[in-house]
């Protein structure tokens, strides 16, 4: 079964409904990455999301560019707020990728508003993005971020620039905060009317590892049974449009293809709620503000 595709914003390419985050080969092998690859071509996955601080993600993708650079929609991030730190980290990232561009660069995870004022402003990382588009490094520009106040930050950012792409997390536990909920529907509603894509995170998050010995390598626990990454990957894929990414783990890699390519309908809140109270789920994000 392979991935049904829909239009990734404006920017012309039908990608999978499901992306490859590619921060789950932060510390694979290549072996292991290239295994990773193998699953991604079955599923039809043709959207890559890596970014320059994620280990060695980069790295590992590199090789595939040589055989594959025109089976994948290549993304990736700068975390720099500086121009000049920003197109340094963008270079590197073409080296590390072995391409001569990418497709999307953003904004990695700008939440704060004293980096947002810096990234923003004259000489920042977005006027580096800018000229790195107008010569053909990178063809399109997004920003991304974490936590309960991304949502509102994003608005900022989108009323500051035309951005092609977001992404921020979104679920169901999420969507139970009213603010939150609003703030996702706004960004959603801006999005959808500049035809600007929609990227959601942590799908199949559970809550925080705590005390609980760390399984897999996302930095969050994850729902695992393939029945609970069903309904929460099912969820997310109900909202019309978005691009969901996949999970910071490589053995959990097939079970949420899997549960994309099996998608036909969003499951009832009645049933994602039984699900939130049988797996304990928490926030990623300490109490939402």
């Amino acid at each position: 079964m392979t991935l049904s595709r829909r239009p990734f914003g404006r920017t012309g390419h039908d990608s999978s409904v499901m992306l490859f985050g590619a921060a789950a080969l932060a510390r694979a092998s290549q072996d292991e990455a290239d295994r990773a690859l193998e699953v991604l071509l079955r599923y039809g996955v043709n959207h890559i999301d890596t970014a320059a601080r994620y280990g060695d993600s980069e790295l590992r993708i590199g090789p595939w560019m040589a055989r594959h650079r025109k089976d994948f929609f290549l993304a990736t991030k700068t975390g720099s707020r500086t121009g000049r730190e920003a197109r340094e980290d963008l270079q590197r990232s073409l080296d590390r990728l072995r391409v001569d561009h990418v497709d999307l660069i953003q904004m990695h995870s700008l939440g704060h508003p004293d980096d947002w004022d810096v990234a923003m402003g004259p000489g920042g990382a977005l006027d580096a993005l800018v000229r790195a588009k107008e010569e053909g490094l990178a063809r399109f520009i997004g920003v991304t971020g974490h936590g309960w106040t991304i949502a509102a930050m994003h608005r900022r950012s989108l009323a500051r620039f035309d951005f092609d792409s977001v992404l921020l997390p979104y679920n169901f536990f999420m969507a139970q905060d009213a603010r939150y909920r609003e703030a996702f529907d706004a960004v959603l509603a801006i999005c959808r009317e500049r035809r600007a894509a929609v990227q959601v995170i942590k799908s199949i998050a559970r809550g925080p590892w705590a005390t609980t010995e760390r399984t897999r390598t996302t930095w969050y626990q994850p729902l695992e049974a393939q029945v609970d990454i069903d309904r929460a990957v099912h969820w997310v894929l109900g909202i019309p449009g978005v691009h969901l990414n996949t999970a910071g783990d490589l053995t959990l890699l097939p079970r949420v293809l899997d549960a994309a390519a099996r998608y036909e309908r969003r499951p009832a809140d009645e049933e994602m709620a039984a699900m939130v109270g049988a797996k304990h789920m928490t926030s990623l994000f300490g109490l939402a503000t």
